[in-house]
């Protein structure tokens, strides 16, 4: 129980406070006053709401005369005819249990879940209005009732034109929220170089962009799409939203894939990003083939060609590299609103042109390919056959020394092989295997046994799943020696292993003659720095599992 004591003049009414003024307690004790009690509430030093008693003591004409004269002394107008109010609050601690303000007051019912959803649905559109005029109660946290101000007019202060002329779209803001989240809104609301404006031009962000990064300001909440992850991470980037930043760019990790590896790798460098931009180049590098027949390929710029160009692990043909190359510079030449003729083709290409390294193709894919391309002059092109032919070869300006490429490594997952006269056998069933890897990698193929007596040729017809999904096969012919060594067979394009999940691998095999096949087996394998774990498969019709059977190899990009 807290006990409030205070004076006021007699006669005057203890409920209308006017002017007051602190005085010793001994003022208090040393007069004989009346007292009037009065019910109500009072907040503590922890912001509780607490019950209380007032007491207003009514002191003699004695007093207030007192007061009266050292008021006049301190102010010498003396333009109030008021005397003034003289009090103090003492705070006595009580032996009985304090009430909180849980216990003093009814809990409100929290919100329905249908009313936050009608908020939440309104902050989708620009305009809001709260229709509640008590809408802060329905929430609970001060995340919560920040985020009904996303988007939304209610109390704003400040509107943001987003988006290239035509395009535009109006935004509502409030700088207090958007200072807090971001320096940049700071300097620009708060600083010593404050503007204010109030309507703001932002024609160089994406309106989807930008309303994802005030999601993110306002309700701590990460949005992000394919879409618009590219768009968001430049505005994140603008106005320094570092952890929105860190967001978007392992959306895109995540997404990363042969399609789109090219496209972020340009961006990436923009924004200047070397984790992504290493990622990029695993990626570019292990599926080669399908990132320059991707789509996005033709959208990069010229510095980013070169780039890609210049690269000794890129793991590609070089006649697919000529081919994506003569693509890139037609989608240059629409740009540069140029016709796709071979002589502007070679004009947009400039000195990306030698770094194909045609004299490494094989004869074939250069009489038949770059040879009738027509970006190739004649003295280029007679240059190159004699690089093929002769015994004295030209100076060329093309670089002649072949790409290095990756280097394929390989998870043996049995510890010794064997073979017996009633096994291994196929008939076209099933052997299959799961496995899982801790960090991203390509599978190229498998490494398989071969006969067991003498030389034989096998048909192998493998597969990868993840969840049954295909994911990539082939259908090959290997010939075996009769040793116990593996043979690889390959897929026609690597196969991107993201971490931390289960692959099913699988081969049909057939031959006539039985095999070797693999005992001891490991149920996990550490290669370099990659891991890999196993477990047996319900494909498997044939009986390899963990612990014995086939598929010993998996070959790998890492």
């Amino acid at each position: 129980m807290h006990i409030q004591l205070g004076w006021c003049p007699l006669g005057k009414s203890a409920s209308v406070l006017p002017r007051t003024c602190l005085i010793p307690v001994n003022v208090f004790s040393a007069c004989t006053p009346t007292a009037r009690q009065l019910n109500t509430l009072m907040v503590d030093a922890k912001g509780r709401n607490m019950k209380c008693l007032t007491f207003f003591l009514m002191l003699p004409e004695s007093v207030k005369s007192k007061s009266s004269k050292s008021t006049k002394k301190g102010n010498a107008s003396g333009s109030s005819k008021l005397p003034p109010v003289c009090y103090e609050i003492i705070t006595l601690r009580s032996k009985k249990k304090k009430k909180m303000a849980a216990d003093i007051f009814p809990t409100k019912k929290p919100a329905s879940t249908t009313t936050v959803q009608q908020y939440q649905q309104q902050n989708l559109n620009n305009n809001n209005t709260i229709q509640n005029c008590n809408w802060q109660g329905l929430y609970s946290t001060i995340r919560e009732r920040n985020s009904v101000m996303f988007n939304n007019e209610l109390m704003a202060d400040v509107h943001f034109v987003v988006g290239q002329p035509g395009r535009t779209q109006r935004l509502p803001g409030h700088r207090y929220v958007l200072a807090v989240g971001s320096s940049v809104f700071h300097a620009m609301f708060y600083g010593e170089l404050a503007e204010n404006k109030d309507e703001i031009h932002i024609p160089d962000v994406e309106p989807a962009a930008f309303l994802a990064m005030l999601k993110y300001i306002y309700c701590d909440e990460i949005d992000l799409s394919a879409d618009t992850v590219l768009a968001t991470l430049y505005a994140a980037k603008k106005y320094i939203v570092p952890h929105l930043a860190r967001a978007c760019v392992n959306f895109l990790e995540t997404s990363l894939s042969a399609k789109n590896a090219c496209v972020l790798l340009s961006q990436s460098c923009l924004f200047e990003e070397p984790e992504l931009t290493q990622r990029c180049w695993e990626v570019i590098d292990a599926q080669a083939e399908l990132a320059l027949r991707s789509e996005g390929f033709c959208d990069i710029d010229a510095q980013t060609l070169e780039s890609i160009l210049q690269r000794e692990t890129l793991n590609a043909k070089e006649i697919v590299v000529f081919e994506a190359v003569l693509n890139w510079a037609e989608a240059e030449c629409q740009r540069q609103e140029l016709t796709s003729s071979t002589d502007n083709k070679r004009k947009v290409l400039g000195k990306a042109m030698y770094l194909i390294r045609i004299p490494t193709m094989a004869l074939d894919d250069f009489a038949n390919g770059a040879a009738q391309s027509g970006v190739l002059t004649l003295t280029e092109t007679n240059d190159i056959f004699l690089w093929y032919t002769a015994a004295k070869k030209p100076d060329l300006e093309f670089v002649s020394q072949p790409r290095k490429g990756l280097t394929p490594q390989r998870c043996h997952r049995f510890q010794s092989c064997a073979y017996r006269s009633n096994q291994w056998r196929y008939r076209g069933r099933c052997d299959s295997i799961q496995f899982a890897v801790d960090k991203r990698v390509f599978i190229a193929g498998f490494g398989l046994y071969g006969s067991s007596c003498g030389s034989a040729e096998y048909s192998a017809k493998i597969e990868l799943k993840r969840q049954g999904v295909l994911l990539g096969q082939n259908l090959s012919k290997y010939f075996s020696d009769g040793s116990s060594n593996t043979f690889p067979v390959w897929f026609e394009y690597p196969v991107q292993i993201e971490p931390d999940t289960f692959y099913t691998a699988s081969v049909i095999l057939d031959g006539n003659e039985l095999s070797y096949f693999g005992q001891e087996g490991m149920t996990e394998v550490q290669c370099g720095k990659v891991t890999f774990q196993f477990q047996c498969s319900s494909d498997s019709t044939n009986g390899t599992g963990v612990q014995g059977g086939q598929i010993p190899e998996l070959i790998f990009y890492a």
